[in-house]
């Protein structure tokens, strides 16, 4: 099971833990990521992991790509995401033709956060 522990550190701020990591959130992005943009950059790295799974698998020599992950948040409540658009650029010639690209986008939708946010997960509150 994953874990996060998040406490609050002050102002508009919070020390998160997990297993191996230690970083801040912060609602005024001055100190630190903010809530949505920490969650579009788990979405990309998550997906990023993956297409280094399929390289790996596949034996493609893919060593440098950057991902951008831009999400459209509703003005109006409720506030979620109305989309989020996730592009990746090969910063060298990918040897990827139509049928391989099409394979790896198939796979990199294997992330466990793309499929949490495909499917209705149930999210459990308790104060």
């Amino acid at each position: 099971m994953y874990r996060a522990d998040v406490t609050y550190i002050g102002n508009r701020s919070f020390s998160v833990k997990t297993k191996n990591a230690t970083f801040i959130i912060d609602a005024d992005g001055k100190d630190g990521a903010t809530p949505p943009d920490a969650f579009l950059a788990s979405l990309g790295s998550c997906i990023g992991v993956y297409i280094r799974k399929y390289a790996e698998g596949a034996r493609l020599a893919l060593s440098r790509f950057d991902i951008t992950v831009e999400g459209d948040l509703g003005k109006e409540p409720p506030f979620y995401f109305r989309q989020i658009k996730v592009d990746v650029n090969f910063q060298e010639p990918s040897g990827l033709d139509e049928r391989r690209k099409n394979a790896m986008l198939e796979f990199v939708k294997n992330c466990p956060l793309h499929n949490t946010l495909k499917h209705a997960t149930e999210i459990d509150i308790s104060i």
